[in-house]
């Protein structure tokens, strides 16, 4: 993973710390959710590790990584490089006072805060990523994932499984506008309690692999591109580790 982390050489004079302590205390914050000032003393300064971190996120270091093992563990399965279908949806964040500023009311959710909207292939792997204020409609966002879909994997894909969230013909014309049709999974009856749905559950568990990171529970910054980083952070951290079971 070190030529992705390295901006610069690394025997640079100015470079006190590895990059791999620097990225496993990213790492911590992450998956744990404590604040920077609290990051235990045996990894580096915590004013190192997020000035590094805000390089890495405006470089799209963490992006760029989880394409790249995306593909490697569609390989591993035996899949095609590149998917033919996407799954998107959203989920409400609740807003910080850090985050506060650019929250908005999720009306449905009864929650203030942040969405995240995703798309992902049909294995769970993340493909695009956007966030906005809770208050958002997801149909509204439809026309820039589809665009980042095509862009990562080459225009391969043809389908979009969504739920009645994206319902109407303003969502499926910014789909069909880059070649994906949209397909609404519908509840075949009313729903009690928890219903598994065809194709829509994988996004869904995503959401649930995505939760255990503590640092995205809550929207806890103040920009929203830090937000979206943190999702392709964790995201590479799990694939890491389905890459090197599968390979075994």
């Amino acid at each position: 993973m070190l030529p992705y982390l390295t901006l610069m050489r690394e025997d640079a004079p100015q470079r006190e710390h590895g990059m791999r302590e620097v990225f496993n205390a990213i790492r911590y914050v992450v998956k744990t959710g404590c604040q920077w000032r609290m990051l235990p003393h045996d990894l580096p300064e915590w004013t190192v590790a997020y000035q590094q971190a805000r390089r890495w996120i405006q470089a799209g270091v963490f992006e760029e990584i989880a394409h790249d093992l995306r593909m490697i563990l569609r390989l591993v399965e035996e899949r095609e490089a590149q998917p033919s279908a996407t799954i998107l949806d959203g989920r409400t964040l609740q807003s910080t006072p850090e985050s506060g500023g650019r929250a908005g009311y999720d009306g449905a959710k009864k929650k203030k805060g942040s969405k995240v909207h995703v798309a992902v292939d049909t294995l769970g792997n993340l493909l695009a990523l956007k966030v906005t204020a809770a208050n958002e409609q997801e149909r509204e966002q439809v026309a820039e994932l589809a665009a980042k879909v095509q862009e990562v994997t080459g225009g391969t894909v043809e389908i979009g499984f969504v739920d009645q969230g994206y319902t109407g013909e303003n969502a499926a014309e910014q789909a069909s506008a880059h070649d994906i049709r949209l397909e609404v999974v519908k509840h075949t009856q009313a729903k009690r309690g928890f219903v598994l749905l065809p194709r829509r559950w994988v996004v869904e568990r995503t959401f649930g692999w995505l939760g255990r990171f503590r640092r995205l529970t809550r929207d806890y910054e103040r920009l929203a591109k830090v937000l979206e980083g943190w999702h392709w952070l964790a995201f590479l951290t799990l694939i890491v580790r389905q890459v090197g079971f599968q390979s075994q």
